[in-house]
C-alpha cells in the first residue's frame, strides 16, 4: 500500500504542467523528472532534409540499455554551401558522415537551405529563430559549410551563440564584432585551410578564451573552448574531429525562471547554461550494465529483470585496497531513462575527478524491468558490497531526482542503517497526516520511533522557481514536502522540530540556518545559490541548498556541494552508528 500511495503522489504532482504549445504536439510522461519530446509540424520550405537515428527514443524506460539515454540528445543544424535538393543534402550528410553518431546519441540531422537564392542575414536569422522554436533543442549544435559557415559566422554565434551548444564550420568569412562586444560565447571548431586562423580569431574574442594546449579556453567555463583545424582533409575527418573535441563534449539547455521541458521561445529566459555531456572514456570511467532476474529458479529467470548501471574508475576495480572506495547510488525521476542521473546530475563527471564508485538503478520499474522497491535497493547495495570488496561498506551515500530524491528522502529513515548521508534535488516527503496521501505518516513514525537513537545527515537541494514540486513561501510552506522533509531528519536526528516558518528571520528558508552562503556560478547569467545548515550540537545534521530562479532539474554545480557534505560522514558497519569526521 505504501508504494502504491507513493506512485499516485507522484503522478498527482504531475498535473498541471505546462500544456502543449502551439506549433506542435508533445509525447513522452508529464511527470515530475520526466523528459518530454517535441515533435514539431512540418517542417518549412527551407528545410531540405530532416535524418533521425535508426533507433527512436522510448520514454519510462531504455530503447537500448547498452547505449545513451535520451536526456539531452543532439540536433544539428546544417547549413550547406549552397542551396541543396533532398540528393544533395543527403550526400552533404553521407560526406559528413554522421549517421553513427546520430545512432549513438539519438540524434537529428536538419538540412537547412537559405530562404532566398543566397543567405540573407535577417531573414534566414528569423527562419533559425522559428526552427529553434520549433525543435526545442537542449543539445543544439550547428555546423555551416562554405557560404552557410559565413552565416553561421556572421550571423548565429555573434547572436545566437549563448544558446547552442556547438559550432563547426568549414570555410567561410570571419565575423567582424563591434568594440566593446560581450556574449555568454559558443564552444567552436573551426576549419579551413585559407580562412581558419581568421576565422577562429573572432570566436576566442567571443569566448573571451586565452591559449591552452592545443586550442584555447574560457578560463572561468572550460567548456568554452575554440579549436582551429587549418588541414586540408576530408569532411567527415572534420566532423569526426570536431565531435571527439568539442560538439560531443557538453550540451546546453535553459532550466532558469521555468522548467527547461516546459517549453521556451528563443531569448525568453536569457543564456543557456553549457554543462559537460557525459563521456566516460575521457574521464577513465568504466560503465557496466547489469540486468539479472529478481529471485531465483526457472520461473524468476523467465520474469522481469532488475536493471542498474555500475559506473568504475578503472584503476579502482581491480587494485584499490579492501574497503578504500565510497560509494554513491543514484536514483533517477518518476519515468525517467535509468541512466538520468548518472549523465545528467553531475556526479560521474565528480567521480572521475574524486574516483569513488557510482551505481544508478533502475529502481521504479517499466515495462522491461522489475521495481526494486526500498529492500530491492538494500538488496542490489548488499550485492554490490559482497561483489566487490573494494566498496567502503562504511560510505554508502544515495541522493535523487525529484521521484528519486523523494525515494532517497525515505531510504535515509527507513534504511538508515545503510547508508552515511542521504540527499535530492526537486524533492522531499510528500504527502500529510490523513487526507488523500498520507505519505508522511509512515516516514514520520518511524522517524518517531528512532528519535535521538539515529542520525543520518541529510542534504536537501532544490530550485526556487520549480513548479513541479514547489519551493517553501509564505503562502504554501504549511505541509510543504521539503519542510516535511527537514522535520522528518530534525525528528530522527533528535534535534528541534520547527514545524512552523518565519519568513521575517530568513526570508528565503523562514528560519535561522547556520554557515549561510551565496554561491555564484558561471551557469547561464550567474545563476547564484543559496545555502545553510542545521545543526545538532557541532553537528551540521541537515544541509539545505537553493538553487535561485531555478526550476524542476538537475542543477550540476550541486553535485560537488552535496558530494562535499556527504564526505563528512561514516557509518560504522558493525555498530551502525553515525561517524562525524567534520570538515
Amino acid at each position: 500500500m505504501k508504494r502504491i500511495a507513493f506512485l499516485a503522489m507522484a503522478i498527482v504532482l504531475s498535473m498541471g504542467l505546462a500544456a502543449a504549445q502551439p506549433g506542435g504536439r508533445e509525447v513522452g510522461q508529464n511527470v515530475p523528472g520526466a523528459g518530454r519530446r517535441w515533435i514539431p509540424d512540418p517542417d518549412p520550405e527551407n528545410i531540405v532534409l530532416t535524418q533521425r537515428a535508426a533507433t527512436q527514443m522510448v520514454y519510462g524506460g531504455p530503447t537500448n540499455p547498452q547505449g545513451r539515454s535520451y536526456n539531452f540528445t543532439p540536433t544539428f543544424y546544417i547549413y550547406p554551401d549552397k542551396k541543396l535538393d533532398k540528393a544533395g543534402a543527403e550526400a552533404l550528410l553521407a560526406e559528413l558522415d554522421i549517421q553513427p553518431v546520430l545512432d549513438a546519441n539519438y540524434g537529428v540531422a536538419v538540412v537547412i537551405n537559405p530562404v532566398g537564392d543566397k543567405y540573407d542575414a535577417a531573414k534566414d536569422f528569423d527562419a533559425f529563430v522559428a526552427q529553434f522554436n520549433k525543435s526545442r533543442s537542449g543539445n543544439l549544435k550547428v555546423i555551416g559549410i562554405g557560404a552557410g559557415a559565413t552565416f553561421v559566422n556572421q550571423v548565429i554565434a555573434p547572436k545566437a551563440g549563448d544558446h547552442i551548444a556547438g559550432i563547426l564550420t568549414v570555410g567561410g568569412q570571419p565575423a567582424k564584432l563591434a568594440n566593446g562586444f560581450t556574449s555568454y560565447g559558443v564552444p567552436a571548431y573551426v576549419a579551413g585551410k585559407k580562412t581558419a586562423a581568421k576565422v577562429a580569431q573572432e570566436y576566442i574574442s567571443l569566448n573571451q578564451a586565452v591559449k591552452a594546449e592545443g586550442f584555447y579556453a574560457n578560463p572561468q567555463e572550460p567548456l568554452l573552448t575554440v579549436y582551429t583545424d587549418p588541414a586540408d582533409r576530408p569532411l567527415k575527418d572534420v566532423f569526426a574531429a570536431a565531435w571527439r573535441d568539442v560538439l560531443g563534449r557538453c550540451y546546453r539547455y535553459n532550466n532558469y525562471k521555468h522548467t527547461h521541458y516546459e517549453g521556451q521561445q528563443f531569448g525568453q529566459f536569457g543564456p543557456y547554461e553549457l554543462e559537460p555531456y557525459l563521456d566516460c572514456e575521457r574521464l577513465g570511467i568504466k560503465r557496466i550494465v547489469v540486468e539479472q532476474p529478481q529471485g531465483f529458479g526457472p520461473q524468476a529467470a523467465s520474469g522481469p529483470k532488475q536493471l542498474w548501471y555500475e559506473y568504475w574508475p578503472e584503476e579502482l576495480m581491480e587494485g584499490a585496497a579492501p574497503q578504500s572506495v565510497p560509494v554513491m547510488v543514484l536514483l533517477h525521476g518518476n519515468a525517467n531513462d535509468p541512466r538520468t542521473q548518472a549523465e545528467t546530475s553531475g556526479f560521474i563527471q565528480l567521480a572521475g575527478e574524486k574516483r569513488f564508485f557510482v551505481v544508478e538503478m533502475e529502481w521504479q520499474g517499466s515495462v522491461s524491468y522489475q521495481a526494486m522497491g526500498h529492500d530491492g535497493v538494500e538488496t542490489v547495495i548488499n550485492q554490490l558490497l559482497a561483489k566487490y570488496p573494494q566498496l567502503d561498506p562504511s560510505r554508502v551515500y544515495a541522493e535523487g531526482l525529484s521521484a528519486g530524491s523523494m525515494t532517497a528522502s525515505a531510504l535515509g529513515i527507513k534504511k538508515s542503517h545503510v547508508f552515511a548521508a542521504v540527499g535530492g534535488h526537486s524533492g522531499g516527503i510528500m504527502g500529510g497526516f490523513g487526507g488523500a496521501f498520507p505519505g508522511f505518516n509512515p516516514i514520520w513514525n518511524e522517524a518517531t520511533q528512532k528519535r535521538g537513537a539515529v542520525e543520518m545527515p541529510y542534504c536537501s537541494v532544490l530550485g526556487t522557481a520549480d513548479n513541479v514540486v514547489p519551493f517553501i513561501r509564505p503562502d504554501n510552506w504549511k505541509g510543504n514536502g521539503y519542510l516535511n522533509a527537514w522535520n522528518a531528519y530534525e525528528q530522527m536526528n533528535g534535534m528541534e522540530v520547527v514545524k512552523d516558518l518565519d519568513f521575517s528571520v530568513d526570508p528565503l528558508f523562514g528560519q535561522r540556518l547556520r554557515d549561510r552562503e551565496t554561491i555564484r556560478t558561471n551557469k547561464g547569467a550567474g545563476i547564484t545559490i543559496e545555502t545553510g545548515q542545521l545543526y545538532k550540537g557541532n553537528i551540521p545534521l541537515i544541509k539545505i541548498v537553493a538553487v535561485m530562479d531555478y526550476g524542476h532539474w538537475n542543477f550540476q554545480p550541486t553535485a560537488r556541494i552535496m558530494w562535499d557534505y556527504f564526505t563528512q560522514f561514516r557509518r560504522d558497519p558493525e555498530t551502525k552508528k553515525l561517524i562525524y569526521l567534520g570538515k
